[in-house]
């Protein structure tokens, strides 16, 4: 049994060969060890299922998610932050190589890992009133390289830096211009906007659409070139 996270089968107007990777943590959908196993677990399982062909990643209809639970991570010793480092890192490495294409529909707030979190999608639908952030250093923090990385890698290093180095908010339209969004639309609509756009890969098969995904894990394989000694 898990506490905070779900997968939502495919119902009411949600095609089959959909699912939602639901985590649900009121009020801010705050990001803890335990929240992060729990996607690593949701994750591993969405994988292995053959009914599932797409999946729609939600924090629910207020918001995305505000980050990491600050309070829980200043009670941390620094092997326990460490460890709490890593169990974040493999949650959304686990998100981005899930074989199964993915779109993040977002909702209220996605600030700091709850950001990052979103960047591991494939895609992303957010409301029209979203506000995004790399907000960690406004907490003495900075981002972990997962996060600083797939921020880059989406909107470019000059622009990550000024998010990362300022922490300032990101309104939705100004997330639109800098690629950290795919699609806007009113706030009421965006789950139902996520599942639209995920349901277009459904006339594909699943092995095609995770052959097609890992192509671009590939490609950055070939990028890092071969090998060399003690690399």
């Amino acid at each position: 049994m898990t506490e905070f996270v779900s997968v939502v089968p495919a119902a009411g107007d949600v095609p089959d060969g959909l699912a939602t990777l639901l985590w649900s943590r009121p009020p801010t959908n705050a990001l803890t060890r335990q929240v992060y196993r729990e996607i690593s677990a949701a994750v591993a399982d969405l994988d292995r299922r053959d009914d599932v062909t797409a999946v729609v990643l939600f924090g629910g209809h207020e918001i995305f998610s505000a980050g990491d639970d600050m309070p829980e991570l200043r009670t941390l010793n620094p092997a326990e932050a460490d460890l709490a480092a890593r169990v974040r890192r493999d949650a959304v490495e686990a998100l981005a190589a899930l074989s199964k294409p993915t779109v993040a529909a977002i909702t209220g707030y996605a600030l700091g890992a709850g950001m990052t979190l979103a960047l591991a999608a494939d895609w992303r639908v957010s409301g029209d009133n979203v506000k995004f952030g790399a907000t960690e250093i406004l907490a003495g923090l900075a981002p972990g390289p997962v996060g600083s990385r797939r921020l880059a890698e989406t909107i470019g290093q000059s622009k990550a830096k000024d998010l990362v180095f300022s922490g300032r908010f990101v309104d939705a339209r100004e997330a639109l211009a800098l690629g950290l969004v795919d699609e806007l639309v009113a706030p009421d609509t965006v789950y139902d906007a996520a599942v639209a756009w995920a349901a277009r890969l459904l006339e594909y098969p699943s092995r095609v659409l995770a052959a097609a995904k890992a192509a671009f894990g590939a490609q950055d394989v070939l990028a890092a070139g071969p090998p060399g000694p003690g690399r």
